[in-house]
């Protein structure tokens, strides 16, 4: 076998063909020349290794028919070609990532350099291209970004389990927590997902669908022995269902609303998995895909699983504080006796666990009568929001009483001896309270002496709706044991016939956002803008108002004078 070069006669210094032909085969890459029609004159060893072909069968050829192909196995256009493009404009050319096609019909991706052949004179006599094999280092390349998908998809759904952790932590009310599970979920994982939860009975409820839909809330229904929510929910199992799955004929009422769903969305993949605690299967999230190219996988069947356990002990966790607030609360509200009846004075209250939170806490309220006739007002605040608190407060309310009734003295000298007591007899470590007298006789004028411990002021209304504060005698709350004679003061205020006083805890004035003075504005504004509505009405309207999300319990309690009185 032969393969020419052009001669090189001539040219002094010039090495002879069989040197310049054992230069080209000894080479470490494929190398061939075409004419100037683009037509294969010579090619190396290597190169005929490379591409599968015998060397003599190359010479003659196009090249660009013979080897230039796309992606697709498809001849590519000679107008783009980057060889054609050297022999028209005589500027070499690179490809990183070109195709040839070998001998036996396989694509052999390569790295390619060519370059002009041009003569003494500038004319371009051909083409010399110099290529290598790159198939190694783009399945290395692919390994890598493989590996790096792998990564970031590891990266994504580790962020996806810490956002649904946290979401689920943040709330104790169990709808809000499994809204909120189901917008992380979608469509970040799925294209939607609901969630199912037992009831009484072995009865099944659907509480969450999203995005929501007709199905998202009903009834609940029976789930038979043997159906497909049934094994999940009896024997605690995650489930991978395809589109033969989806599609089967439902044999529950539950499972005919879940086929529905299916088929009005299209889902062609999905995934049942458990709502589990250690102890019981709570119900099942179902999360569905609607595109047949991104069917679930046994990777996303591990992560709904654990996305369904998260979810599940934090519904277990906040069933469980919801029991343990409707206890406490109850104890709270017994706790909080019953309102004196005084025939000149009109007297309401009220008492609000925190709407966030869930806890109750120490505030509380009394009204009761001392022995000279006179009508004592208290409320107060034990620092603390949980059942221990509202021990606490238990005990000082009871000693408040004690005291109060024991001598008919000023609030001041009262509060005084509670605050001496209290380390001593009760386990309260700190608190806030008012301590009032409502003075004067049935057809007044009236007056009220308080003390205050600490607490925020009370706020008088009158009639015409003027609202204030009285913020007179303010004093340090209760258990502070600064080791000094106290200087506790009574403040004494006229109140005029007809005029409403407000006494209240913090959590009515403090909500996450907002400072202690706008609270107290928001107050005034709203008592006297419905100061002429009945007091029950009052006090429903000041409650309804409290801004969302407030992190305390409120107690409120609310007097007001008869209209016809002497006044001040």
């Amino acid at each position: 076998m032969r393969r020419h070069l052009p001669s090189a006669h001539g040219h002094a210094g010039l090495p002879d063909q069989r040197l310049l032909q054992a230069a080209f085969d000894s080479a470490g890459a494929g190398i061939y020349l075409t004419d100037l029609a683009g037509l294969i004159t010579m090619a190396n060893l290597q190169a005929g290794a490379l591409l599968g072909r015998p060397v003599a069968e190359m010479l003659g050829a196009d090249a660009h028919d013979l080897l230039h192909r796309g992606a697709d196995d498809g001849l590519t256009p000679r107008s783009p070609c980057r060889l054609m493009g050297v022999l028209e404009h005589g500027r070499p050319a690179r490809g990183d990532e070109s195709i040839f096609l070998r001998g036996d019909g396989g694509l052999l991706p390569v790295s390619l350099s060519a370059a002009p052949i041009v003569q003494e004179g500038g004319q371009v006599l051909g083409v010399i291209v110099v290529f290598t094999d790159i198939t190694e280092r783009l399945n290395l390349s692919r390994q890598q970004a493989g590996h790096l998908a792998m990564l970031e998809d590891f990266n994504a759904r580790l962020t996806l389990l810490t956002e649904i952790t946290s979401v689920l932590t943040q709330t104790l009310e169990v709808d809000e927590a499994l809204q909120r599970l189901g917008r992380l979920i979608v469509p970040r994982l799925a294209d939607w997902a609901m969630v199912d939860l037992r009831v009484e009975h072995d009865e099944v409820e659907r509480v969450v669908v999203i995005p929501p839909a007709d199905q998202a809330a009903g009834s609940p229904l029976p789930e038979p022995p043997g159906s497909l929510l049934a094994r999940v929910l009896d024997r605690g199992e995650t489930v991978l269902l395809g589109p033969g799955d989806i599609a089967r004929k439902p044999d529950s009422g539950m499972a005919a609303a879940q086929r529905e769903l299916f088929a009005a969305r299209g889902a062609v993949s999905a995934i049942i998995t458990p709502l589990r605690t250690q102890r019981q299967v709570l119900g099942a999230l179902t999360v569905a895909r609607t595109d047949p190219a991104r069917p679930f996988d046994a990777t996303d069947v591990t992560l709904v699983t654990d996305i369904g356990r998260r979810a599940g002990l934090a519904v277990g966790n906040a069933r469980l504080f919801g029991r343990q607030r409707e206890v406490a609360e109850m104890m709270q509200r017994h706790l909080l006796a019953p309102l004196p009846q005084v025939g000149h004075l009109e007297m309401a209250a009220r008492y609000l666990p925190a709407s966030v939170g869930s806890q109750v806490g120490g505030d509380w309220y009394d009204a009761f009568l001392l022995p000279d006739g006179v009508t004592a007002l208290v409320i107060g605040d034990v620092v603390g929001h949980d059942i221990r608190a509202a021990a606490e407060m238990a005990q000082l309310r009871s000693m408040v009483r004690t005291l109060a009734w024991d001598r008919c003295v000023s609030p001041s000298l009262v509060v005084n001896r509670v605050d001496q007591a209290m380390s001593a007899v009760t386990d309260v470590p700190m608190a806030t309270m008012i301590l009032a007298r409502v003075e004067g006789s049935e057809d007044g004028p009236w007056r009220l002496r308080w003390s205050n411990a600490g607490h925020p002021p009370p706020l008088l209304v009158t009639p015409d709706g003027y609202a204030r504060y009285l913020e007179q005698g303010q004093d340090l709350l209760l258990g502070l044991r600064l080791g000094i004679e106290s200087t506790r003061r009574d403040a004494v205020e006229p109140m005029p016939a007809g005029s409403t006083l407000v006494l209240y805890t913090d959590g009515l004035v403090e909500s996450p956002g907002s400072d202690l003075a706008t609270g107290l504005a928001r107050l005034r504004a709203q008592a006297a803008a419905i100061a002429h509505l009945p007091l029950e009405d009052v006090c429903d309207e000041i409650v309804r108002r409290i801004p969302h999300g407030t992190t305390d319990d409120v107690a409120l309690l609310a007097l007001r004078l008869p209209a016809g009185g002497a006044g001040a």
